[in-house]
């Protein structure tokens, strides 16, 4: 798999796609509404990015940037191949990637200004940075998210304290921060045996899913409606639950079966113990349907991807 996110026309994103699957998604550009691809590293890096164009008829344009506008470069091709293998040689870091394609600089206009100092009390800053460090920690968002929610945290009414530039420099700054701070993660971490024992689950006819909804209220609601056809039950934790875990409090999963039944939630219960159990994860329970599945220790270390 090659460590990089792809957005297609429509917003559809792929993480982690196969070379084979990165060359289809080339080859069939080309129709109405479905003329570009943009790849991003994982973790996504500010101003790192390939992207392609095309229409059907025309050539390729192949684009990348690596780090800043002034770095901004374009090439035209024929046909599809070229551009497989520039992008799959750029997910790989291959040394030499888009040697011979003729690069030329992109002119994309006047440099914009500088972006203003914030204009914020410090208990302000510090109050908006501990939010975003903690989303940043739970692992979830994108940096355009938390750039959204860098905006948006500290709105009063009419008053909007940081510009939309601002907003992006803050959350850049802090996105960076967290990926130097995971590059020293060595191996498997808890959250990513999460996910395995939510695969296996998966597999087993559970709907498990990670993050979801707000509270429990709201996924209680609305797990039956994410649930596949032939699903026997459900396992799950919430946007607060990972706030807890991301906070070093343990995490909280929910489960059941859609039938309401005690008998059913039990033996749901068992299942999820036994795939948290098989994932290495300390798993705290005591067989009451009633009681939510503990996860502690927790070390929750979940690697950005956005």
């Amino acid at each position: 798999m090659l460590a990089i996110g792809v957005q297609e026309n429509d917003g559809t994103r792929h993480l982690r796609v196969g070379a084979d699957e990165l060359a289809r998604l080339v080859r069939r550009i080309g129709a109405e509404g479905d003329r570009f691809l943009v790849a991003q590293r994982i973790p996504d890096l500010p101003d790192v990015f390939i992207q392609v164009w095309h229409a059907d008829g025309g050539d390729y344009t192949l684009e990348h940037r690596d780090g800043s506008a002034a770095r901004h470069f374009e090439v035209r091709t024929d046909g599809p191949e070229p551009v497989v293998a520039a992008i799959t040689g750029w997910a790989r870091r291959e040394p030499g990637w888009g040697d011979g394609l003729d690069w030329q600089p992109l002119d994309l206009g006047p440099r914009p200004e500088p972006v203003p100092p914030f204009d914020l009390p410090a208990a302000d800053l510090r109050h908006l940075e501990d939010r975003l460090r903690l989303t940043l920690a739970a692992g979830y968002t994108t940096r355009a998210e938390l750039a959204e929610l860098a905006e948006d945290h500290l709105v009063s009414g009419d008053h909007r304290p940081l510009s939309r530039d601002q907003a992006e420099q803050l959350a850049d700054r802090l996105w960076l921060e967290r990926v130097g701070e995971q590059t020293g993660w060595i191996g498997e971490t808890d959250p990513e045996r999460l996910t395995r024992a939510f695969a296996a689950l998966t597999a087993a006819g559970l709907t498990a899913r990670e993050h979801f909804a707000c509270c429990r209220s709201c996924g209680d609601a609305e797990i039956a409606a994410a649930a596949e056809p032939d699903a026997h039950g459900y396992v799950y934790f919430h946007s607060q639950g990972t706030d807890s875990a991301a906070a070093c409090h343990g995490l909280s999963l929910l489960y059941g079966g859609f039938d309401a039944s005690p008998l059913t939630t039990t033996a749901i219960g068992h299942e999820v113990v036994a795939a948290l159990t098989d994932a290495g994860l300390p798993a705290v329970w005591n067989a009451d349907p009633s009681h939510a599945i503990e996860i502690r220790p927790l070390l929750w270390l979940r690697r950005l991807t956005g």
